[in-house]
């Protein structure tokens, strides 16, 4: 006997990180469950170069995304940094209230700093974000850093010891949830 083709079907998924809805592709629906999906935000932000990465949850007949990673493109850095310029990297991992994340800030100073200031910015950095996400969620923190809500008092703060052409945080990852 002759087995029957399946045929795959688009069905609606919602990203409501974004207000968005997007497309995918599967035989069922309950075959989208786990799946990552990466979208890019560069023109939602208007030239801010974004990759968002996003897992789905399917819950009866709705698919829904849960922000899992943002990386802020490494073309759109290089072409921040000036010549006459210097940059802060850092990486750490903390806590929130409800997951483990990693968490990458990239600061980029007016002129040439000496490295006294770099590490007093990295350290500064380091501190007011920790105490920044410990009491958050991390649904939270990612509209955050798509609001510009995170950079900009950090930023404010950082100024104090030296001002900074640019504050991003440059990656946030989940590394793994806390409820499950």
């Amino acid at each position: 006997m002759a087995i029957a083709k399946r045929k795959k079907k688009f069905f609606d998924v919602e990203i409501p990180i974004i207000n968005k809805e997007t497309q995918l592709q599967a035989y069922e629906l309950k075959d989208l469950n786990g799946k990552f999906i990466q979208y890019d935000l560069t023109r939602i932000l208007r030239g801010k170069s974004i990759l968002l990465q996003l897992k789905v949850k399917v819950k009866g007949n709705e698919a829904t995304t849960i922000p899992k990673k943002i990386k802020l493109m490494p073309y759109f850095l290089k072409r921040m940094v000036r010549k006459g310029t210097n940059y802060v990297e850092d990486s750490f991992s903390t806590s929130c209230k409800d997951a483990q994340i990693k968490i990458k800030p990239f600061l980029i100073t007016r002129k040439k700093v000496s490295r006294a200031v770099r590490k007093a910015l990295r350290e500064k950095a380091r501190e007011e974000l920790i105490n920044y996400v410990k009491n958050k969620n991390v649904g939270d923190i990612f509209e955050e850093i798509l609001k510009n809500t995170l950079q900009k008092p950090l930023s404010l703060k950082l100024k104090k010891i030296y001002p900074l052409s640019l504050c991003e945080i440059r990656m946030l990852e989940v590394e793994k949830e806390l409820n499950e």
